[in-house]
């Protein structure tokens, strides 16, 4: 029987934190059980990483660290637990496929693997790709390995059954600091794998419906405008009869004005533009605010249109030029009927006023690539 060596092992730890240290924390969360069951190497969902002696005896170091990167990406990318929600139950299947969707990255990366290996180009499929979409090119096979449940989720007689080990809140907890220290890494330099880089943007920017939050941000700033209340004489204030002879003047909660100002320069797609422009126009019919109180101005450099309209589908949508977005805020706060709110379609290449305007502006960032505006402006991802 062999025993683990130990020192070896761990020196291929090393070396896959030295070679990728975004990786190190993960897999230091990791902990040893030779086993004499188990292939090669595999996980648990409580990030146990079980070891065979003799397949550490055979294995040169540097193929060993790309291994333990292997294994801990089964665990950082939560596979058990994506594993749970498909509707087959074929294991094997599902582990091949893990493996297409892991190595595809580590070998364009340059790290090691033992010759094994699993990679899309086995089933004939592009690299860059998740596992649930290489599963159904997977066919059924042999069972040749097994990264054990804390990839495909189902146990195996060489896991342990207790419950010890890393918590999913520890798990969720160490998949976020990954996910920070990848990008961190990528803006040091310069270079993440793709693979990861879309695993870390996921992670860190969990998708929200953006119709709920362009909904919620511009129902805030109607309810804010509308809270500036003023006088009027057409009603008579409730406390005239505390006075009579005088006549005292009402409190009314006026609806507010909004200005569109769309992008139309040559980078904006006009599907995206008309569905944004539509929430947008939905939601304010939703609160009262339609008709003559919704100017919409079509803007690249310059102002083309300017128009109160009905439905979206009434809008033109001019332009094709250079971006400027200021002259169109700056067109909306120059008109007679001065807006409260301000709701500006872009993806925000675009230069924005220096100074902040006297009522409440929104940003809804339309397209993949995206520009921050100033932190003065409430920003909606439309995706």
């Amino acid at each position: 029987m062999v025993e683990l060596d130990r020192t070896k092992l761990l020196a291929a730890r090393y070396k896959a934190a030295t070679q990728r240290p975004y990786l190190a924390a993960a897999m230091y969360a990791l902990s040893i059980v030779p086993s004499v069951q188990v292939p090669t190497m595999g996980v648990d969902k409580y990030w146990r990483c079980y070891v065979s002696p003799a397949f550490v005896a055979r294995t040169p170091v540097d193929q060993l660290a790309g291994v333990w990167m292997h294994e801990v990406a089964h665990l950082l990318r939560d596979h058990h637990g994506r594993a749970a929600k498909l509707p087959i139950n074929d294991h094997h299947r599902i582990n091949l496929a893990q493996d297409c969707e892991i190595n595809d990255d580590l070998i364009a990366d340059g790290i090691a693997l033992p010759e094994f290996r699993v990679v899309p180009s086995d089933f004939d499929q592009p690299n860059g790709k998740l596992f649930e979409q290489y599963l159904p090119h997977v066919p059924r096979t042999p069972m040749s390995h097994d990264c054990g449940s804390g990839a495909h989720g189902h146990a195996v007689p060489w896991e342990t059954q207790d419950g010890n080990g890393v918590s999913p809140v520890e798990a969720e907890a160490i998949r976020r600091q990954t996910a920070e220290a990848m990008r961190a890494h990528a803006r040091a330099q310069g270079k993440l794998p793709a693979g990861w880089k879309l695993w870390a943007d996921q992670l860190l920017e969990p998708v929200v419906d953006w119709r709920v939050v362009l909904a919620g941000a511009v129902r805030e700033a109607v309810a804010w405008a509308s809270g500036a209340m003023d006088y009027t004489y057409r009603r008579p204030s409730r406390r005239a009869a505390a006075m009579p002879g005088v006549v005292l003047p009402g409190l009314r909660r006026p609806l507010p004005r909004v200005a569109i100002v769309i992008d139309t320069s040559g980078s904006m797609g006009e599907a995206e533009l008309n569905t944004a422009l539509s929430e947008v126009t939905g939601v304010l019919r939703e609160v009262g605010i339609r008709g003559n109180r919704v100017t919409v101005l079509a803007c690249d450099a310059d102002v083309h249109t300017v128009a109160r309209v009905t439905k979206a589908a009434d809008i033109e949508l001019a332009g094709g030029g250079g971006t400027d977005m200021r002259v169109g805020i700056q067109a909306a706060l120059s008109a007679p009927d001065r807006p409260q709110v301000i709701i500006v379609l872009t993806d925000g290449y675009t230069p924005w006023p220096e100074e902040i305007p006297s009522c409440r502006v929104i940003a809804g960032l339309v397209g993949q690539e995206q520009r921050e505006p100033p932190a003065w402006i409430e920003a909606v991802h439309i995706r």
